[in-house]
């Protein structure tokens, strides 16, 4: 009884295994990967606008094409794939596909899918037109001459292969030998063609740049010299006159139309800079009682400059609207900066008169002693007086004539004054200025008080300045 179980499960064991060993296998079968498949892909390069050749095939591992494989290919378009073609292989490949090449490079992304089968694996593949810069030209034209302050409209044409291209170019400027600078940007219309206007202050070099596109060259224009010329005429001096010891730089350009005169109460820099120079204490105006003359002027050299003076507080409307009259009536100053600018004098115990008139520069206030007077307070002190183109204008000093003795005996219709008569000291005293010691001092002019002349004590039997 007890063997006939066991020789039953001898009997059925064989089976019980081959049965187990089939089902493994056949699991193992079911479970194997596909065979690989992969794309050999190329694709020529093109200018935007030609046609470019995509170039593939589809094999497996081995080395054999694909056949019957349906390859769908993509492109990028607006930031996704959109379908291109569909192409059933037929085992007589390689393919190709014209395709056209566009600006953007994203867009130039193509893109070839086959999702395998029960045998083979999926492939998948991308390559980009490599895109070949088009030639760029671009021009530049405009006026060679401009007046000062003027307006000129400078014109420029780009072009890409002779074809007009539409973007964003940048115009630079030069001035003497100074670097390139961005002066403004062009942007060209669908003809090609921008425009845009300059106010140079100074002769200006200027070319424009076209930016390096994915598809377009860079390039740069010819060279435009504008020569700007100034508005105004400008002073003939006899050619034996001395020029000014000391040469100043240019003031700034003039800002805003006419004299654009500004009186205000001395800012914080200006003050800094003029303690210790101009003003030290003791002196018989303070800040308070000092103004800031900022107006216009026409310069020797026919253009409009930027000019500045300090005046008494009492004293600052008139001077600034005999300065303002001078500009309208066009009436030439050489140089109108502050005095402070010239430093500290030990020779005047004040800023540095002596350089100020050297350089023919035009001044008011400065708490000084008089010129070649130690000891004895010049008017100017005060804030009242003021000094309009010394160089041209002499001062007879108790030890000769300053800044130079070559123009005492000479006049001339615009700078230099030996008369009431003349044009500079007939306007002066229509604003309250007077000459007050003639041709003893011929740059001088005093702002009245109450309708007179003050002279200053120690200038009652001598001149001052």
């Amino acid at each position: 009884m007890t063997r006939a179980p066991r020789t039953l499960l001898t009997a059925l064991l064989p089976a019980l295994l081959a049965a187990l060993l089939g089902v493994g296998l056949l699991s193992a079968s079911a479970t194997a990967a596909p065979a690989p498949t992969s794309f050999t892909a190329s694709v020529t390069s093109a200018r935007e606008g030609e046609t470019a050749t995509l170039t593939w095939t589809l094999r497996d591992a081995a080395g054999s094409e694909v056949v019957g494989a349906q390859v769908q290919v993509e492109r990028r378009r607006g930031g996704t794939w959109v379908p291109l073609a569909t192409v059933t292989t037929t085992g007589e490949g390689p393919y190709l596909l014209r395709v056209l090449a566009l600006r953007d490079p994203e867009e130039n992304r193509l893109r070839l899918r086959w999702p395998g089968d029960a045998e083979r694996g999926a492939a998948r593949s991308e390559v980009s037109v490599p895109l070949v810069r088009r030639r760029a030209a671009v021009t530049l034209s405009g006026p060679q001459r401009l007046v000062d302050e003027r307006t000129a409209t400078l014109r420029v044409r780009w072009t890409a292969d002779g074809a007009p291209v539409a973007g964003t170019a940048v115009l630079q400027g030069r001035t003497g030998g100074g670097a390139w600078r961005e002066a403004g940007e062009v942007r060209t219309d669908a003809r090609g063609r921008g425009v845009i206007a300059v106010r140079p202050r100074v002769d200006t070099r200027y070319r424009v740049r076209t930016p390096q596109l994915p598809w377009l060259a860079g390039a740069r224009s010819r060279v435009l010299a504008v020569d700007n010329v100034p508005p105004g005429r400008v002073v003939r001096l006899p050619a034996a006159a001395p020029r000014p010891r000391i040469t100043l730089p240019p003031q700034a350009r003039a800002t805003g139309e006419g004299p654009n005169l500004r009186i205000t109460p001395i800012p914080d820099g200006v003050w800094r800079s003029m303690v210790g120079r101009s003003w030290r204490v003791g002196c018989p105006v303070g800040r308070a009682g000092l103004r800031l003359i900022r107006v216009n002027y026409w310069g020797y050299d026919g253009y409009r400059y930027r000019g500045e003076v300090v005046g008494a507080t009492s004293a600052a409307g008139a001077m600034g609207a005999a300065l303002a009259a001078m500009h309208r009536q066009r009436l030439p100053i050489r140089a109108m900066y502050r005095v402070d600018r010239f430093g500290f004098s030990r020779r005047v115990n004040g800023g540095d008169d002596h350089a100020s008139m050297a350089a023919g520069n035009t001044s008011a206030f400065n708490c000084r002693w008089v010129v070649n007077r130690p000891g004895v307070r010049s008017p100017h002190s005060y804030g009242r007086s003021l000094d309009v183109n010394p160089w041209e204008n002499p001062y007879r000093s108790a030890t000769g004539l300053v800044p130079n003795s070559w123009w005492q005996p000479r006049s001339h219709p615009l700078v230099a004054w030996r008369s009431g008569s003349h044009r500079v000291v007939r306007l002066m005293r229509t604003h309250g200025l007077a000459w007050t010691y003639g041709t003893g001092d011929n740059h001088h002019f005093d702002v009245r008080q109450a309708g007179r002349v003050v002279r200053y004590r120690g200038c009652l039997r001598v001149h001052c300045d």
